[in-house]
This record gives C-alpha cells, structure tokens and sequence, in this order.
C-alpha cells in the first residue's frame, strides 16, 4: 500500500510501533529489573521500558519516515539501536480507511510526532497498570490531527491467561477506532484530575466545577480514555505538569469524536516543531459541553496560569 497517503501510512505504521513499546513495556515489568532513575525527582521518573520504548518508536518511525519531525519526551543519549527493538510492520486496516481529503496531499516534512513512550511512569513502578499508556500523536500545522494510544496492561485485572494490551486510534475528519464511545449520563459531571501532581490551585478549580464524583487516576492518557469510556465527564488539571506528548495523542483521538482539549482559558495548544515543550496554562479536556467548565474556572486559577 505503499500508494496510501504518507499520513495514513505514518498512522498506520505509529499503531504497530506503539504496540511494539506496549510489548517492550511488559516485557521489562516482568523481567523485574525495572532500571528506575528520578529525573527532577520522587514523582519524575525514568525507567528502563520509558528508554526502550522511546528507542523503538523513533527510530522504527526515523527509518520509515526519515523526514517527519520526532519528539520525544526522554533525553537519551545516542547509541546504536538494536535490530530486535525496530517495528517495520503497518496496521493493515488503517491503510484500508480513506484519508480525509485535506490531509491527503500532506508531506513527510510537513508533520510532527510527539511521543511519550510510557505516560503514568510512576503508576507503572507502583504496580497502577491500569493507567499506563503509550502515546504516539501527528501534528500539522500546529494542530493535533492524528494520535494513538496503546493501553500495554489492557485486562491485566483478568489475571493469567488474559490477553493484554489494547491500541486505540484516531484523525479529525475519520474518527476514533479501538473502543467503545461512551458517555457520562447528562445530569452528571464526574472530575478527573491527578493523583500524584495535586495543590491547592488543582483542588479549587476541581471543586469549582461542583462534581458530583472525582476520580484521581494517573497518565494523561488514561484521564483521556475515561472521558471516551463514560467514566469521566472532564479532565481538569490547573497547573503546569503536562506537557505536549502527554497532551498531542489524547487530544486529536478527543477531537476525533467531538471532544475538546484546552489550557484552563480555553485556548487550543499549539504543536509546531519548535514551541516550548511544558502546557503552562494546565489542561481542561471534555467530551461535551466544554464552554461550562471553562466558565467554571475561578479567576485566582485564570491569573496563576498565564496562556502562553
């Protein structure tokens, strides 16, 4: 298919790569040696499988792509790759679907892949693995137009004998594949927000919101996938933390089918090559009715996070 558009073909080979890193990241689980370095500190970690699989993605996607802008979140030294960690193989499917026509004509050069090999790192060394994700997004033009997201411990709650691992997928103007679209029932509103990164400004700003339910959970990832799930009605995050890998995947697979992911002013992060990697102004992300969570937020939260 090597005739498919170099955006669903990029999609198509980022769904095999980022099971490949779900591979690599139970692998490394169960191997025991988890390879566990702080980075600024306790709650920024770095383990062995966050490496392997920031490897394996980029330079599975380099080789195929060499002209697509890589991102990726862990400063790794450069070595030589090996062979056993590179994924050659495309989501046959995905190369089936028909490209949206204004990202048909796209060029290798023109897009942007943000990567965070393993969100919910440390939920990953506390045995949380309901909340890891791998993250793959595309950006062109600055916009979030194309994500994927690997769960790699999908079904471990089933114990031995479960299939692990599932890969969700989405681009504007196809939609979202890998799950079940669910919502909230309306006369609800359920919060998620951090368990590990809170502080005052995060909980008067959950509060302001008056949920009914709020569910702490790891991984911007996985916050995404409760509000596509029906667990969650917003994601709310008043603080600097996130940063654009955690944010480009989630984002395009929630505007895929209708959802909305801003900064706590409402405004719409930017993906270019060169913006500053750090989402200073927090995340407020919805399925519906974003307008009345971004008129929730109390103007102390408003002026504490300038919009960059």
């Amino acid at each position: 298919m090597s005739g498919s558009p170099v955006i669903m073909r990029l999609v198509a080979s980022a769904h095999s790569v980022a099971e490949k890193a779900g591979a690599i990241v139970r692998k490394v689980l169960h191997s025991g040696e988890l390879g566990i370095v702080e980075k600024t500190g306790a709650n920024d970690l770095q383990t062995l499988a966050d490496r392997l699989a920031q490897q394996s993605i980029c330079a599975s996607l380099s080789r195929r792509f060499p002209k697509v802008t890589i991102i990726g979140e862990e400063d790794l030294p450069s070595e030589e790759v090996k062979e056993d960690v590179i994924e050659n193989g495309q989501a046959e499917d995905i190369l089936q679907k028909s490209c949206p026509a204004e990202y048909s004509g796209l060029k290798e050069e023109e897009l942007v892949v943000w990567v965070d090999p393993l969100d919910g790192t440390k939920e990953y060394t506390e045995g949380l693995l309901d909340n890891v994700t791998v993250l793959i997004g595309i950006a062109y033009g600055g916009r979030a137009i194309a994500g994927v997201i690997n769960q790699p411990f999908y079904n471990y709650q089933l114990g031995a004998g479960a299939v692990l691992g599932r890969t969700m997928w989405g681009m504007l103007g196809l939609g979202a594949f890998g799950f079940q679209l669910q919502e909230v029932p309306g006369d609800r509103r359920i919060v998620t927000t951090t368990r590990s990164h809170s502080n005052k400004l995060v909980t008067d700003c959950v509060d302001a919101m008056e949920p009914h339910e709020v569910v702490k959970v790891g991984g911007a990832g996985n916050k995404i996938i409760q509000l596509v799930e029906g667990k969650a009605s917003a994601y709310v995050f008043a603080s600097p933390g996130c940063k654009k890998w955690d944010t480009c995947a989630p984002e395009a697979i929630l505007h895929a089918v209708g959802g909305k992911l801003t900064d706590m002013h409402g405004n719409a992060y930017r993906y270019e090559a060169d913006v500053k990697h750090m989402n200073s102004a927090g995340v407020l992300a919805t399925l519906r009715n974003h307008e009345y969570y971004v008129g929730r937020v109390p103007q102390s939260v408003r002026q504490a996070l300038k919009s960059d």
